[in-house]
């Protein structure tokens, strides 16, 4: 049986129900008929349905950013600030998504020809519990407004704000069936994907996990958009502004306690530049304050749950073992709940733990670097494939790298981000297709070519 468990003290929430069998195949036929109406509705009749969830999100801030923080340990703020841009991503989509959906004429000679985006139908998703409200309203916003509706399998361990999401809907006055709440077990998944009336799979999670829902999807011959881990490389130039870098770092490592694919994992930082890069982030890291996620004074909240303290110690121990250099932090805290200090490893290299795999805590893991033409391919030298970040005065340069840097994304002088105006994805194990922007509302369509004769 699921069960949301406080992260901060480790006391069990409460507990959930899966779907029984016959509430499964009830929803997802619910999700079909439901389908054949709500493709029928204006983009702008769905919009003012996105604009009435809009305010619902933000009307309830503060309420649905106390079940986020109790779930799954987000400090407050940032639980908050999760919530307003949820109502963002709403009403972006409801401006942009009819220009972005329009019909496209083709010059093909005598005649007319067109390309039309017709949605597919309902679409499976399968979402993670870091950002339990901004992933699913990231996925559902143009998911929806392009036509489509949505079965949505949120994380077992915030299942209360799975709920919630479904109440905002059902206030809003969505049709039911548009979006459903569809808690059900893993196993189960395989044949939700091979379901006729399921027609489409997005999952944001691990690389394990989309390896299995890709493998399910290409059996069905579904389309699928994947949304993976990242150990994305987060490079300081000699000539970087440093106050500016730290503070990039700190901000990109601790958020959410670290928790996110586009955290920076990997510092490369060039040799010239490293012991001051290194002191100031020690330094920086002293002043943090761990605790309390509903405290507003805050900044590092829990690890989400008691197995990702456990992955994440581990790493670091190991990693140590093999020659990393433990600076600061490295070790649980607190007599209760999932803490764990924030931490600096050095003289990280390839091979070990902290480069070659996915840190999902408060963890900074500096490796220097001599050559600058070389640093490209020490940032490619992963599995991952999300972002990337580069620090310099000379953003020429900058975008040279880029062009070499094998990921999604790569932000210079800023630190990576998801943004309903620029396309989110990555590449290898990353995962591949993309969320957001435009390219992220015409995923799930079918651009059908209309050929009309002379």
């Amino acid at each position: 049986m699921p069960a949301s468990i406080n992260p901060a003290t480790g006391e069990v929430i409460r507990e959930f129900a899966y779907l029984d069998p016959a509430e499964v195949d009830r929803l997802r036929n619910l999700s079909w008929d439901t389908f054949s109406e709500w493709r029928e509705i204006s983009f702008v009749e769905r919009g003012d349905c996105f604009e009435r969830i809009a305010n619902l999100l933000e009307e309830r801030a503060e309420a649905l950013a106390k079940v986020m923080t109790e779930e799954m340990g987000k400090p407050i703020a940032q639980s908050e600030a999760e919530i307003k841009k949820c109502a963002w991503v709403c009403r972006y989509y409801a401006a942009k998504a009819e220009a972005f959906l329009a019909p496209t004429e083709i010059d093909a000679g005598e005649g007319k020809h067109y390309t039309r985006c017709d949605p597919l139908g309902p679409v499976l998703a399968i979402m993670p519990w870091n950002f339990p409200f901004w992933q699913v309203f990231r996925f559902a916003a143009p998911t929806l407004m392009a036509g489509n509706t949505a079965l949505v399998k949120h994380a077992p361990n915030v299942l209360g704000c799975a709920e919630s999401i479904a109440q905002l809907f059902a206030d809003a006055d969505f049709p039911e069936g548009v979006y459903t709440n569809f808690p059900i077990r893993v196993e189960e998944v395989p044949l939700v994907i091979q379901h006729q009336h399921v027609r489409a799979v997005t999952l944001t999670g691990s690389d394990r996990a989309g390896a299995s829902v890709a493998m399910e999807s290409g059996r069905a011959l579904k389309k699928v958009v994947l949304e993976l881990g990242g150990s994305d490389p987060f490079i300081v130039m000699p000539d970087a502004d440093l106050e500016a870098a730290l503070e990039g770092a700190i901000a990109s490592r601790t958020l959410n306690a670290g928790q996110s694919c586009i955290a920076a994992k990997r510092m490369l930082v060039h040799e010239s530049v490293e012991a001051k890069f290194v002191n100031g982030l020690i330094e920086r890291f002293r002043e943090l304050q761990v605790g309390d996620p509903m405290d507003r004074k805050t900044s590092v909240g829990p690890i989400a749950r008691s197995d990702l303290v456990d992955a994440l110690e581990a790493q670091v121990e190991r990693s140590v073992r093999s020659g990393a250099q433990l600076r600061f932090g490295g070790q649980r805290i607190h007599d209760r709940g999932f803490f764990y200090q924030p931490t600096v490893l050095t003289d990280v290299r390839p091979g070990m733990p902290a480069f070659d795999e996915e840190l999902f805590g408060p963890v900074a893991a500096v490796t220097a670097f001599t050559d600058i033409e070389d640093v490209a391919e020490l940032a490619n030298r992963t599995h991952y494939g999300l972002g990337a970040s580069i620090w310099t005065a000379n953003t020429v340069a900058a975008e040279k790298i880029a062009e070499d840097i094998e990921s999604g994304l790569v932000f210079i002088n800023r630190v990576v981000a998801s943004d309903p105006r620029l396309p989110f994805g990555g590449v290898k194990r990353s995962g591949y297709g993309r969320e957001l922007s435009r390219e992220g509302i015409r995923e799930f369509v079918n651009i059908k070519t209309v050929s009309v004769a002379a």
